[in-house]
């Protein structure tokens, strides 16, 4: 089993910066790979990034390639993902995830809200 919390979400304007972290608990935090993915009412859920074990092998998706940025402490349980550069469309509830045997995303958190607001826009996601 594995227990994951999200937290660091927030109102921010266009262009700057958020990071997100994901408390882990339970199995042993270095035998899986973090997914970090985010959904709003209108869209279907979309795979931001991942993270190996270890921490050298990640995935971006092509929207957040440059911008975003995955992490872990394996010494902490802690897994992070960097946004930089927000944009109205990044938007979302944001969740972690944990695939411990290679066969998908089985854990999962319960997401934290990220508001971007700007160019005259204001995307947000109700809880």
């Amino acid at each position: 089993q594995v227990q994951l919390v999200e937290s660091g979400g927030g109102l921010v304007q266009a262009g700057d910066s958020l990071r997100l972290s994901c408390a882990a608990s339970g199995r042993t935090f270095t035998s899986y790979t973090l997914g970090w993915f985010r959904q709003t009412p209108q869209k279907e859920r979309e795979l931001v990034a991942t993270i190996n074990w270890n921490g050298d092998d990640t995935f971006y998706a092509t929207s957040v390639k440059g911008r975003f940025t995955a992490s872990r402490d394996n010494a902490k349980n802690m897994g992070y993902l960097q946004m930089r550069s927000l944009k109205p469309e990044d938007a979302a509830r944001y969740y972690c995830a944990a695939d411990t045997d290679g066969s998908g995303y089985r854990y999962w958190g319960r997401g934290t809200q990220v508001t971007v607001w700007g160019q005259g826009t204001q995307d947000t996601v109700s809880s």
